[in-house]
């Protein structure tokens, strides 16, 4: 095959070719992360995730009996959404996190 011949064929089909390789590659942590509502920290500044990490939050508390969930700063989810939130700091917070300013829920 002469490479003009090649060039004539090849050449409109490799846009296609190259789509299909991209759509059967598998999706990165990352992606698979954002899938989790909880998870996704898109909305959430790079300063906020710092606050987030200076106060120690964490997905699982360590103590059973102190979680987000009975945190007095804690801020339940609103209209359905799946995880919550909290006064300190922005974005999603699961209801079984923890942090180091976790503070019982007054009666």
């Amino acid at each position: 095959m002469k490479r003009r011949e090649f060039i004539t064929i090849a050449l409109p089909i490799l846009p296609t070719t190259a789509f299909l390789v991209s759509s059967c590659q598998p999706k990165s942590a990352s992606q698979s992360e954002t899938t989790d509502p909880c998870k996704d920290f898109s909305t959430v500044s790079e300063n906020d995730l710092k606050t987030r990490k200076k106060l120690g939050y964490v997905d699982a508390s360590p103590r059973a009996e102190s979680q987000c969930g009975n945190c007095n700063l804690w801020l339940p989810p609103k209209d359905g959404k799946a995880c919550g939130g909290c006064m300190l700091f922005k974005g999603p917070v699961q209801t079984a996190g923890y942090c180091t300013y976790w503070a019982p829920q007054s009666k």
